[in-house]
């Protein structure tokens, strides 16, 4: 995938969250975690990666019902590094509708 697809990609996929978070009264945007972040009341609650994967955090209480679903897997830092529970990063191709990006 070239660079500029990748960015579309990615940018796309902002577009979407922002809009999904639009209502929010404290929301920002920042650069981390290798895409666009966004952030609710200080706390990061998901990030918008390169190539349109998500970088979504979770209760803990969910996170291994949400980790069975298609497209999740365990988040890490660098390979081999877990980031742990309650960080889960989705595939591309698990949220390409608007539904299965919000569920």
């Amino acid at each position: 995938m070239s660079g500029s697809t990748t960015n579309h990609t990615r940018d796309d996929l902002v577009q979407r969250v922002r809009a999904l978070l639009a209502d929010e009264p404290s929301t920002r945007e920042v650069s981390m975690f290798g895409g666009r972040s966004f952030m609710v009341d200080d706390a990061m609650v998901v990030a918008a990666r390169t190539g349109g994967a998500l970088l979504v955090r979770v209760p803990r209480s969910r996170h291994d019902d949400l980790l069975a679903r298609p497209g999740a897997h365990q988040a890490e830092m660098g390979t081999g590094r877990s980031m742990g529970p309650g960080w889960i990063s989705v595939a591309p191709e698990a949220v390409t509708t608007e539904e299965s990006l919000t569920s």
